[in-house]
């Protein structure tokens, strides 16, 4: 795609193509709307690519499926095309994550591309938006590709980035924690078995290393109170650091997040490659970049808080499941803030939380949605932003079409055009 045609109308223009922003521009496209799909990075997929984070949950609650659609059906292909298997989810398992589908990022990224083009999507990758103004009939952006900055238009704008970068230029009003979770940067390390070592040597030797500043506990697990270099290797270093205190909403902090995760795998590794019989250990693998999980929040047109979560409020406008335990990381206590969810409870999103308060023709989806934090611990997850995404690209969808603006669209033309792309819609209340 070339400037020209870059710069020609668009229906719909959603940023980011990660595990919202790709299915919001599928649903979108697939609805007959002329959908271009913006990424700062090479790759599609977000979180489970470029993040590291290849485990994409929760789709079923209580032995049944509640997240289906489009982000299922690239999931599920991908566990085919891969030889994969998938969980057995006819009942609850012991702990949540044993209902993660474990998948091959390579694939996943790929499929992701195939969808794309199968269903017409325009992609745009390398580019970001530098700026978004407001219209009669939509919006004026100005995108920075490597070559400089491209104008174009859109009739609705999604912003799927996962920490509100468009909303933030178009002029939405945001939330901003003084303190957000931790972030950490994914990888896998491999070469040495931990029943072999010296269990009580290694564990003084990192506890004298934590002392003397050559180590953080958080190198090596969640838990700020408790050196675990053991642990760390029986879970082959997979998401087991933390680096806190980072705010990761623009450039320069996310900066310091990727710089400060690899000084902790770097620290974990030289530490752990100076213990007698630990001199085999290597780097198996590395995200590409750092997983961030909170920056920023909309202020919506409604908010989803803790209470309306674990209760499974069922709302007028709902029009998508959620389901995962609150999971607030901290730099308190062990480290983790840990609720599940009563039996039988299972939690939705409403339109009200996807539309930034003040703005036309905008929406929000993923875990920038309009939510407090400990409701947005539980809603960042993946499949909930596959979720919501497609029901950003379906809202989208109809107000281009229509044009009017995403409130303005029938809740009942929403969810029938979500039904007959495979998604489950929550009942409303």
């Amino acid at each position: 795609m070339d400037s020209t045609q870059l710069a020609q109308p668009w229906d719909v223009v959603v940023v980011g193509a990660g595990t919202a922003g790709v299915p919001a521009a599928v649903q979108a496209a697939r609805a007959g709307a002329r959908t271009l799909l913006v990424e700062r990075t090479g790759s599609l997929g977000g979180t489970i690519t470029v993040g590291g984070v290849p485990f994409p949950g929760l789709f079923h609650a209580w032995g049944r499926q509640v997240i289906a659609g489009i982000g299922w059906e690239l999931v599920a292909r991908t566990v085919a095309e891969s030889g994969g298997t998938l969980p057995d989810f006819a009942s609850p398992p012991q702990r949540h994550w044993q209902h993660q589908v474990r998948l091959d990022p390579a694939i996943y990224a790929a499929l992701c591309a195939e969808e794309l083009a199968a269903s017409g999507v325009a992609p745009l990758l390398h580019a970001m938006p530098a700026r978004a103004e407001a219209t009669a009939n939509g919006w004026r952006l100005e995108l920075c590709t490597r070559r400089g900055l491209v104008a174009t238009t859109a009739a609705v704008l999604i912003d799927c980035s996962g920490d509100a970068d468009l909303a933030a230029l178009a002029g939405a009003q945001l939330v901003q924690p003084a303190e957000t979770q931790p972030t950490t940067m994914m990888y896998r390390v491999g070469g040495v078995d931990p029943e072999r070592l010296d269990a009580a040597a290694v564990e003084a030797a990192a506890r004298r290393a934590v002392d003397e500043g050559r180590l953080r506990a958080t190198d090596f697990g969640y838990d700020p109170r408790r050196v675990d270099p053991l642990g760390w290797l029986r879970r082959a270093g997979d998401n087991s650091n933390h680096q806190h205190g980072i705010r990761a909403v623009d450039s320069a902090g996310h900066t310091r997040a990727e710089l400060e995760g690899r000084a902790a795998l770097l620290r974990a590794y030289r530490f752990m490659r100076a213990q007698p019989g630990a001199e085999g250990l290597r780097i198996l693998w590395a995200a590409g970049e750092c997983g961030v999980r909170e920056t920023a929040t909309i202020v919506g047109e409604g908010v989803v808080t803790a209470a309306d979560y674990l209760a499974g409020r069922c709302w007028p406008d709902g029009l998508c499941h959620a389901f995962y335990p609150i999971d607030l990381h901290t730099a308190h206590a062990d480290g983790l803030d840990l609720r599940p969810l009563a039996e039988g409870v299972v939690p939705s999103v409403p339109r009200a939380a996807l539309l930034p308060r003040g703005t036309a023709r905008l929406l929000v989806a993923g875990r920038c949605l309009a939510s407090d934090r400990l409701a947005n611990s539980a809603l960042r997850v993946q499949a909930t932003c596959m979720a919501t995404g497609q029901a950003a690209g379906a809202l989208a969808a109809l107000a281009a079409r229509s044009g009017c603006d995403p409130r303005a669209v029938p809740i009942a033309e929403a969810r029938a055009l979500l039904a007959a792309h495979g998604a489950i819609l929550p009942p409303l209340g």
